[in-house]
């Protein structure tokens, strides 16, 4: 290979593109390095070292054999600057769900940029799209759509039993807020599903920071006789700060819900009695409900909650 075109292809991590190439050096010498089967070309215009290329699959797409980190640079190289990584492959760079092999790589372009779907590419075109702030924010190198929208697109894409973890995870870790969640739902009336999505967000903003609790609050914790409980509410205590599941104000009760892994380390259960003895001093009762009794005793909790509620007021 030309040395010329060699350097090039080294300072781009394997790829290079037609545009950069016949700058460094003449066009016959990307034609000859790619029969001599020395480049390929994975995209019009962008072109990898053959080195790069598995042996493994031959007869697919270029596209689809090389590493994931390749196939996102080499699709963005075909983009020239006019287009970000969106949906599930967005949503892999966020680092909420990897993309398994086989699924296609997702960028958004504006309209009219002229770029085509080329297997397994999935382009999309958006009107009024520009692939800057605030539309897109780079994410380990990568110019990606924001997480907010991300996650309002990736929601049909997805198995329904798959589609809350990631938009529970993405408000647990603070990377984004049902607030923003609500306003990328609003500029996509026709998503398939929305209603359940919708009513996810409006359970996120409730203080729901689980499963568990979201399907603790749709059948068990609200109605008739059920306080507005505060959910992750903070009380602070010796420089220590303690987050409350449900919190009755009024009635000073605690409601946890421990999850189906909960305390199957006795060093766990310590930490709990630790912080319910804590809690306690400031006049505070713990009521703790599990997993399995949750679901399979809805009724017996609910009416349970309710007599230590009454108890309390009295």
């Amino acid at each position: 290979m030309d040395p010329r075109l060699r350097a090039l292809v080294l300072r781009g991590d394997g790829l290079c593109t037609w545009r950069d190439a016949v700058r460094a050096s003449p066009a016959w010498t990307i034609q000859a390095a790619c029969r001599a089967g020395r480049l390929v070309r994975v995209l019009p215009g962008v072109y990898l070292d053959a080195a790069l290329i598995p042996s493994t699959g031959a007869d697919g797409p270029v596209l689809a054999r090389v590493e994931p980190e390749l196939a996102r640079l080499a699709t963005l190289a075909y983009t020239d600057g006019r287009g970000a990584l969106c949906r599930l492959t967005a949503l892999d760079v966020w680092g909420l769900r990897r993309q398994p092999p086989g699924e296609p790589v997702y960028v958004d372009v504006p309209i009219g940029s002229g770029l085509r779907d080329r297997a397994p590419l999935v382009v999309r075109h958006r009107t009024g799209f520009a692939a800057e702030p605030p539309q897109v924010v780079v994410r380990g190198g990568y110019p990606v759509t924001r997480l907010d929208r991300t996650l309002v697109d990736c929601w049909p894409l997805l198995p329904p039993v798959d589609r809350p973890g990631p938009v529970i995870r993405a408000v647990n870790d603070r990377s984004t807020t049902p607030q923003r969640l609500v306003a990328a739902l609003a500029d996509m009336p026709h998503l398939t599903d929305r209603a359940t999505l919708r009513a996810l967000v409006g359970q996120l903003a409730a203080g729901c920071r689980s499963p568990l609790e979201i399907w603790g609050h749709d059948h068990v914790f609200t109605g008739p006789g059920m306080p507005a409980f505060i959910r992750q509410a903070p009380v602070r205590i010796g420089g220590r700060t303690i987050y409350l599941d449900m919190f009755a104000e009024t009635e000073r009760v605690d409601v946890e819900l421990d999850g189906a892994t909960t305390h199957g380390d006795p060093a766990e259960r310590e930490i709990d009695l630790r912080r319910d003895a804590l809690l306690a001093t400031r006049g505070i009762l713990v009521v703790r409900f599990t997993h399995r009794r949750l679901l399979a005793d809805p009724d017996e909790v609910r009416q349970q909650t309710l007599a230590i509620l009454a108890s309390r007021r009295s």
